[in-house]
């Protein structure tokens, strides 16, 4: 949606209009009226000065907020959720997409209404009247559509409910079937429109408005609109945020009751911290692992709380583990680019390497962590130190993404001259990114927050993964665009030496390393069929297990929460349809599958001592874990 217009204030009609709706809807409504029941009745004055009141109430409010705000804070690029909830946007944004869908064919026109008015016959013929004239609601039609959204049985117990959810099915399920009608457009194009058209469709659903949603006009009637008063106040606040919040702010503390493993920082850069966790065994694997996590989150995706830690488990299984912890970029990291992290990769394993005086060790590369911890392994093995790294292991990371996802269609020349525009100071605002990855699952990390917290006026629920989801962080803005431009769009990864990184040319084939690869089976981020693609390029021995669940709960899966599952296929499979068609399903958690193959590597065992436990004698420290930089804006 970037390039919209914003010349006016389009958020300020939209709550202007949203309060008069207020007044005039709910102020026609007798006191305990049944909501669109047969029967309106005269408007009381009473019930009609309340609802002014409320009406007042959002307009006051909003007002003050205008008062305090500069301008400014509306623009696309300092405020990702105005320009995400301006209608303006959504309206240029429809204009752009469905003036290529061929709906002013008059064939398809006609036959567009005559499908409608068969369905509207089909839902009306299956309600009757009540002896008082209105609608029974314990009525249960067979509705011709289901979707979640509209499950509730108070989306079937009215006819007009019915009839609007039902409606939008079809139109939404004609406008996906009519980007296949499209001629003249190529693949990416067509998947392209099929994103946008998918977005634009779940923004418009009858479920994120207050008056064609039967659930909000009911818990409006019930709290006299205290709920849109409240859900005002969430609005205003997650505005002056510029994005949308999606647990309690005041929940969680790092250090407290998330990322709470103990250790230390033990070294730190401009770019990274680094920690190492203190060991709960007496004797620890000699072999240590090195986690790098992505920098476009917070590393303690991995160590949450206790029970769903990996970091607290990796420790408990006898590894000596080290994670590194990125710094949210800056006006000072404006230079920095992807060498500059494959140096940090490298330079923390010969850090490892050389504190516990061992020849190798094992590493983690998580997502676009992951990415680059292949790109260091084939730099290693061009330079002839591929010893240094005993395994690798990779969480949902892609080489070569020429089935990338949905990700694929934010990296046309448009949308990435729109990124770089916002990377004037040198960083690209997290909260963009952010908004980003809510709209590959716009129903579940967008439309349903609106609804819950701003129509519903629901508190926030204390949920520690999606307190870290909202956590965001800044991205160097040079590195960030030649990262789409360089991988998501040309796919220059895989083909040999056509990257270099450090003054060396980077040839994925060369890399031997044996290596776990987990993908998540319902991952929106990496698909599986693209993590996939590493066993097509590495050389050495490979284990790929395909996980249940998505980018993070298929990761963070602790095995006492035994929940999901994960499938290996022993034999050869040359392709993931291959794989999944003679895998074998394991219930539970594949952590313990990836350790057994990790001591499977080298099982040799030493005393933690020494500079095993972090800032005993003589061993100098900088901070505590989970240090500074992880709390850096």
């Amino acid at each position: 949606m970037a390039g919209a217009s914003n010349t006016q204030d389009p958020i300020s009609d939209m709550i202007r209009e949203q309060a008069e709706q207020v007044q005039l809807f709910f102020g026609q409504l007798m006191p305990g009226q049944t909501i669109l029941a047969s029967g309106s009745g005269m408007p009381d004055a009473a019930n009609m000065e309340h609802w002014a009141e409320i009406a007042a109430k959002l307009q006051a409010k909003w007002m003050e907020f205008q008062a305090g705000t500069p301008a400014q804070s509306f623009d696309l690029k300092d405020n990702p959720l105005a320009a995400m909830l301006d209608p303006t946007q959504w309206v240029d944004f429809a204009k752009s997409w469905l003036g290529q869908m061929p709906l002013a064919n008059p064939a398809k026109q006609q036959q567009l209404w005559d499908e409608s008015v068969a369905l509207w016959q089909s839902v009306l013929g299956q309600y009757s009247l009540a002896p008082d004239g209105s609608f029974d609601e314990d009525q249960r039609p067979e509705l011709p559509r289901k979707d979640r959204r509209f499950a509730d049985p108070r989306w079937q117990q009215q006819p007009i409910f019915a009839l609007i959810h039902q409606t939008y099915l079809m139109l939404a399920e004609k406008l996906g079937a009519m980007v296949d009608e499209i001629d003249g457009l190529d693949h990416a194009s067509r998947e392209q429109l099929r994103f946008a058209t998918k977005a634009l469709v779940e923004a418009l659903s009858p479920a994120n408005f207050p008056v064609t949603n039967p659930i909000v006009l009911e818990r409006t009637l019930e709290s006299r609109g205290e709920n849109l008063v409240k859900g005002m106040e969430h609005l205003l606040t997650d505005l002056k945020r510029g994005q949308l919040t999606h647990t309690a702010s005041d929940a969680f503390k790092l250090g407290e009751n998330i990322a709470v493993t103990p250790g230390k920082v033990i070294h730190e850069t401009p770019l990274y911290q680094l920690i190492q966790y203190s060991p709960a065994t007496e004797d620890v694997l000699e072999v240590p692992l090195v986690i790098f996590p992505p920098w476009i989150n917070r590393f303690y995706i991995l160590d949450l709380n206790p029970k769903k830690s990996f970091i607290r488990w990796a420790v408990a299984q006898g590894l000596s583990t080290f994670v590194v912890s990125w710094k949210s970029a800056d006006a000072s990291m404006k230079d920095v680019v992807w060498d500059d992290y494959i140096r940090a990769q490298i330079e923390v394993i010969d850090l490892v390497r050389d504190r516990l005086k061992v020849p190798s060790v094992h590493t983690i590369g998580y997502c676009v962590a992951g990415t680059t911890l292949a790109a260091t392994l084939a730099v290693l093995a061009r330079r002839g130190d591929a010893e240094k790294v005993k395994s690798a292991t990779f969480f949902t990371a892609q080489v070569d993404f020429e089935k990338a996802g949905d990700l694929l269609n934010f990296i046309d020349n448009t949308q990435i001259a729109a990124i770089d525009s916002m990377g004037s100071q040198g960083y690209l605002d997290g909260r963009v990114m952010a908004a980003t990855f809510n709209l590959l699952r716009g129903t579940d990390l967008i439309w349903n927050y609106v609804i819950n917290n701003y129509l519903m006026g629901e508190d926030y629920p204390a949920f520690d993964l999606l307190h870290w989801n909202g956590d965001v962080t800044n991205l160097p803005a040079k590195w960030h665009k030649r990262y789409l431009v360089d991988l998501y769009r040309d796919n220059r990864l895989v083909k040999p030496d056509s990257l270099v990184a450090d003054g060396t040319p980077i040839d994925l084939s060369q890399v031997s390393t044996p290596c776990y690869i987990q993908a998540g089976r319902e991952d929106h981020i990496a698909p599986a069929e693209s993590v996939w693609r590493i066993m097509d390029h590495f050389t050495g021995p490979m284990r790929f297990v395909l996980a249940g669940s998505g980018h993070i709960a298929g990761v963070v899966n602790p095995p006492d929460a035994q929940k999901y599952q994960y499938w290996i296929n022993d034999g050869d499979p040359s392709s993931l349809d291959e794989f999944i068609a003679g895998a074998n399903e394991h219930k539970g958690s594949w952590w313990p599958d990836w350790i057994e193959w990790l001591k499977a590597q080298d099982g040799q065992m030493v005393r933690a001592k020494g500079k095993r436990i972090p800032g005993e004698k003589h061993d100098t420290v900088i901070e505590d874990a989970p240090g500074r930089y992880v709390q850096m804006p």
